[in-house]
């Protein structure tokens, strides 16, 4: 949605392509296809000069096992096919669980986790391609991501927006006493925008824009509380709170193995994005009171 909403500065041929697509500017055109659909994506690809797979399949591993390389490997082949360029936006699961206070494009790949060693597969597979002079492509990583008007996907809506707004306890996932960095999404969609359309970005994996200086659990709650006017209740959620929480979230029972980000300070550099394009995210505090005034107030 961001991305849709920054790509008009660059072009109006814009096509948005999903099961359900609704515009987001007045001149997109839509697309509504099963993306794991070999012909329909191969439509989709079709004419395009640059394609960007932001695509969220359902937060599952036995879906992630599945889909992933399969979408993966039939994009690059359309794009190899089309000679279009891909941008494909990344998350950071494939880092290793020891190097995450600073991560950069240089931290080391070791996923510790199984959704960890998907995204590590198919990042690998669109580089090797880029690497063996294919493909032409570059890879955006974010952080977890806040931002307004998300639903269902954010945890940080999940477990402490939402909570607080319902007069309820937020529940910080591990240990509310580390740092935990979060990409303000209207500047991921901006900065994917903007690597998409700079010639010397591609075939190199870029972190997209990120505040320094993360609050930790305990202030982010403590933060969202002040904003909303609301006391700072929460707990912290063990392994067995979030197992139990997964009964009525599905989400959440995902959760159990990422647990290793909340243990740990989990801090996102960006400085690569910021220096080479000249962009300073968003600070914390203020995206925090843009999504309480569009989400939350009443």
């Amino acid at each position: 949605m961001e991305l849709a909403r920054a790509l008009p500065k660059y072009t109006d041929q814009i096509r948005l392509v999903s099961r359900n697509p609704k515009k987001v500017s007045s001149n997109d055109q839509l697309m509504a296809i099963d993306l794991l659909n070999p012909d329909a994506l191969k439509k989709a690809i079709k004419g395009s000069s640059i394609v960007y797979v932001t695509v969220g399949f359902d937060y599952n591993i036995k879906v992630w096992r599945k889909n992933w390389p399969t979408l993966v490997r039939k994009v690059i082949a359309a794009c190899q096919e089309y000679e279009c360029k891909l941008v494909f936006f990344d998350n950071i699961y494939m880092y290793d669980a020891n190097h995450l206070d600073g991560m950069t494009e240089e931290t080391p790949v070791n996923p510790p986790s199984k959704k960890g060693e998907v995204r590590a597969q198919i990042a690998k597979m669109i580089m090797d391609e880029v690497k063996a002079g294919k493909l032409t492509a570059l890879i955006a990583r974010s952080a977890d991501f806040y931002g307004p008007g998300i639903k269902n996907t954010s945890m940080l809506t999940e477990t402490v927006f939402k909570p607080l707004s319902e007069g309820k306890k937020a529940n910080w996932m591990g240990s509310a006493k580390y740092k935990h960095s979060f990409t303000y999404t209207p500047d991921a969609g901006k900065a994917t925008a903007i690597l998409g359309n700079s010639d010397s970005a591609y075939n190199q994996v870029w972190h997209l824009p990120t505040a320094p200086n993360p609050f930790t659990g305990k202030e982010w709650v403590e933060h969202i509380a002040k904003e909303m006017g609301v006391k700072p209740n929460y707990r912290e959620a063990s392994k067995t709170i979030i197992k139990v929480m997964g009964l009525f979230m599905p989400i959440m029972k995902e959760m159990v193995e990422m647990m290793y980000q909340y243990d740990r300070d989990y801090v996102f550099n960006s400085d690569k994005f910021e220096k080479q394009f000249n962009y300073k995210p968003m600070p914390y505090q203020e995206g925090i009171k843009k999504v309480v005034q569009s989400d939350y107030q009443k």
